[in-house]
């Protein structure tokens, strides 16, 4: 390999990602909203002039960066690099560019160095509101909230006003909204101000040898994994419980050529009429992923991670929905992806794939309501579920997969809203029996101290479908929310939590490996 030598390639990539990470922790810190600086649903990366990424936060959603670049490479169709100034800023929320639902804006930023344009940051982060009805009820996207074309929200460092303006009228959530944003472009500048420094200590014009060499590097490292899988087409096939008694299934067929991995979906279940439909961006993005840490965990991902791998789905179905099909639970399909690909690939590497996980899909629980004084809250519950058992291990305990969504501080949740969390603990027996048992679940008491009703919207699935096990191991326990009356609360539902009631809200166990009578 030509240009840097090895230990120079790795000086100068761990110098980025190190960029990333501070940025990430710019967004954090500066983060109005509890969902990202307490949950980590965001993303921080930093791109190549043409959009490729080079380097990618650590602590971030790596589902997301894995979009990142096909994202950038649509706006600059839009923007071309010609166009750009630095200080400009575009965010975008479209899931058909971006990642997958609205409540996602994703914003890009170019990098200015010696006058010529060398780089691109970028972020996507969850929005505590993007207006629209949170409910499960939606028909199509328009339902669902704000729709962002690409569109400049910052144009040579300044605030386009139109644009600000429309975001923040079409918001229940102003403040924490627009909060948001500004720890996105906070990042930006940490991001921008450490690529130009990376550029002049090194003494390099731009990135083009830089992302050419790393970029080879990580396609080699995962076609070299690849090349070493037998050769054939590998089949699996999962189930959800769908919404209002419609399931539904995915169909996934593997197929390792060489040094190439194809994975196609046809035969999966056409799109619905709900928002479980995953957009091909988010159904590649959570395809890829499960794969790179299946096949080359230890090389950083970027770029030339993905360049090996294909994948396809029929337009219709619920892994490739037509526009303007609702999307809102995206997750709800596309997280159970990594289990139709772990169960197609069990034969071929049964010391490496795990057992369907409980948080494959995440349950979501948003409470939204006005408190005693009279002000508007919002509050996403980000808990998880217990992750599939491995022929080594048994699964982890309340630990997601395969976004890494953090659950955050309980104190933080309580500090924002009226809300009241009256126990957090781990589910006893969850996890599915088998040589290694399925991680365990978690049950979360929610109180409602005030003397309002609050809104409570659940998005979750393993109420009829719980995360099977692999190789004659056990399903886990499945999820379920209870009212302190004894009412069960479909997974699925928008409903209220009366003043002074309590909900348990129950997350999945993972599924176990191997038959519970081989042993340990």
């Amino acid at each position: 390999m030509s240009g840097f030598d090895p230990i120079g390639l790795e000086v100068r990539w761990d110098r980025l990602a190190a960029a990333t990470d501070e940025a990430a922790s710019t967004m954090l810190r500066t983060a109005f909203s509890t969902i990202i600086r307490e949950s980590n649903d965001y993303t921080v990366v930093l791109m190549d002039r043409r959009g490729r990424t080079m380097a990618e936060s650590r602590a971030g959603i790596p589902g997301f960066a894995a979009l990142m670049s096909s994202l950038t490479s649509l706006v600059l169709r839009r923007f071309p690099v010609e166009e750009w100034e630095d200080g400009d800023a575009v965010v975008t929320n479209d899931p058909w560019i971006a990642t997958g639902h609205l409540p996602d804006i994703a914003m890009l930023a170019p990098v200015f160095h010696r006058g010529e344009l060398v780089a691109f940051t970028g972020t996507a982060a969850h929005s505590p509101d993007i207006g629209g009805t949170p409910s499960l009820g939606a028909t199509d996207l328009m339902s669902e909230g704000l729709l962002i074309p690409p569109l400049r929200l910052f144009r040579a460092g300044r605030v386009e006003p139109g644009v600000r303006d429309l975001l923040l009228a079409n918001v229940r959530l102003a403040d924490q909204l627009w909060g948001d944003l500004e720890a996105q472009a906070a990042a930006h500048a940490v991001g921008r101000r450490r690529a130009r420094e990376f550029l002049e200590d090194f003494g390099e014009p731009d990135f083009e040898a830089f992302a050419d060499q790393v970029h080879a590097m990580t396609e080699g490292a995962m076609r070299a994994a690849i090349r070493e899988l037998p050769d054939g087409v590998y089949r699996a096939g999962v189930d959800a419980d769908g919404v209002e008694g419609h399931p539904t299934h995915i169909e996934c067929a593997v197929t390792i050529g060489g040094d190439t991995i194809g994975i196609d979906y046809t035969g999966t279940s056409p799109q619905v009429p709900f928002p479980t439909n995953s957009t091909l961006n988010y159904t590649r993005a959570y395809s890829v992923y499960p794969l790179k840490i299946l096949l080359d965990p230890a090389t950083r991902t970027n770029w030339g991670s993905y360049r090996a791998i294909t994948v396809t789905a029929p337009e219709g179905t619920i892994v490739n929905p037509v526009f303007p099909a609702p999307v809102v639970a995206r997750h709800l399909t596309g997280h159970l992806l990594s289990c139709a690909i772990y169960r197609a690939l069990a034969p071929v590497l049964p010391d490496r794939v795990i057992a369907d996980s409980g948080g494959a899909p995440a349950l979501r629980v948003r409470f939204a309501g006005v408190d005693d004084a009279g002000r508007p809250f919002a509050q996403m519950l980000f808990a998880n579920a217990g992750m599939g058992a491995s022929k080594h291990e048994d699964g982890l305990s309340a630990t997601a997969f395969p976004t890494n969504s953090g659950s955050g501080s309980v104190e933080a949740l309580e500090a924002a809203s009226p809300l009241r969390f009256v126990r957090k603990e781990l589910r006893a027996g969850s996890g599915g029996p088998g040589r290694r048992r399925g991680g365990l679940g978690q049950d979360v008491e929610v109180h409602n101290p005030t003397s309002r009703p609050v809104q409570m919207v659940l998005h979750g699935d393993r109420e009829r479908h719980p995360a099977l096990g692999v190789a004659g191991g056990g399903a886990g326990a499945p999820a379920q929310a209870v009212l302190d009356t004894g009412e069960r609360v479909p997974l699925k539902s928008i409903s209220q939590l009366a003043p002074g009631a309590s909900v348990v809200i129950s997350f999945a166990g993972g599924g176990g490996f191997g038959a519970p009578e081989a042993g340990r």
